[in-house]
């Protein structure tokens, strides 16, 4: 059947484009994702093929933010903790000291203020948060004030009196490891980290977890993706009871998935049809 394959798409990054399938498929013409991040393809090395790809920028931030601020009140409120202390076969009432933090009121700092950190600061308003941000650019005054918000021009100014630290940005060269143990140790001892970032964009926080210097994190993303199942990190990172992993939700909405589906068809047919491809990514 390889000669009959003229396009691929792509979905929770499978199948793996590499060197051999490429050359095993000489009549392909495009490789359509079915997302927004391009770090799992060698878009030089598909284009050497003479293949286009194209991904789905459609806006899927709304459903995306509804799961940062999701992972934020779950920690805060040890939702997951309390759920096994309410199943659990010894359940007769809970410990008095079984204690979450307060969101209302709360510091957030958000750490990457595009489409996605914008409707994470709306949802926050609500709770009545004082929300700081950094940025590559600042949002407009009018933006800025609908929500509360206020620019931090340093990333370190934005971790230190932070109770909830959230990071949206895009994987790249610069934003690789971007929270690493130097960051966790500006953060206070009762902040909460939550990544819906690329994996690398934080290091692994178990050491920080375990001696105290940030009280819990939420992380949507690993590296990799998922988690292997090695000795050592089910002692430690898989184990931990102050900290939230997710399978990668963000996206994982019926309504989401129909938008992002649709698209990436939209780009297939286009490239087929020898039309301009509607979202192409070309290789830097």
């Amino acid at each position: 059947m390889s000669k009959k394959v003229q396009a691929i798409y792509l979905w929770w990054h499978k199948s793996v484009i590499d060197q051999e399938l490429l050359q095993s498929l000489p009549n392909l013409k495009v490789i359509a994702n079915s997302g927004v991040g391009m770090d799992h393809l060698d878009l030089k090395l598909v284009a050497s093929f003479g293949v286009k790809v194209a991904n789905a920028p459609c806006d899927v931030s709304g459903s995306t933010a509804d799961t940062e601020v999701a992972l934020l009140l779950a920690s805060a409120r040890r939702l997951v903790e309390g759920y096994h202390v309410a199943i659990s076969s010894g359940m007769e009432y809970c410990e008095a000291d079984f204690l979450g933090v307060e969101v209302t009121g709360a510091t957030l700092r958000i750490n990457g203020m595009g489409s996605i950190g914008y409707k994470i600061a709306l949802r926050a308003k609500a709770f009545e948060m004082n929300i700081l941000y950094h940025n590559r650019t600042w949002r407009k005054e009018q933006e800025e004030q609908a929500v509360g918000a206020t620019y931090c021009k340093k990333i370190d100014s934005l971790l230190q009196k932070a109770n909830f630290v959230m990071v949206v940005v895009s994987l790249t060269p610069l934003t690789d490891e971007l929270i690493g143990k130097r960051e966790m140790e500006l953060m206070k001892p009762a902040a909460t980290l939550i990544n819906i970032s690329g994996g690398t964009i934080q290091n692994c926080p178990a050491t920080a977890l375990q001696t105290g210097v940030i009280r819990a994190a939420a992380l949507e993303v690993t590296y990799p993706e998922p988690l292997p199942r090695l000795p050592s990190l089910l002692i430690t990172l898989l184990k931990l009871e102050n900290i939230i992993i997710t399978p990668h939700l963000s996206i994982k909405t019926g309504k989401a998935t129909y938008m992002i589906t649709e698209e990436a068809a939209e780009n297939i047919l286009a490239a087929l049809n020898g039309l301009p491809i509607p979202s192409e990514v070309l290789p830097s």
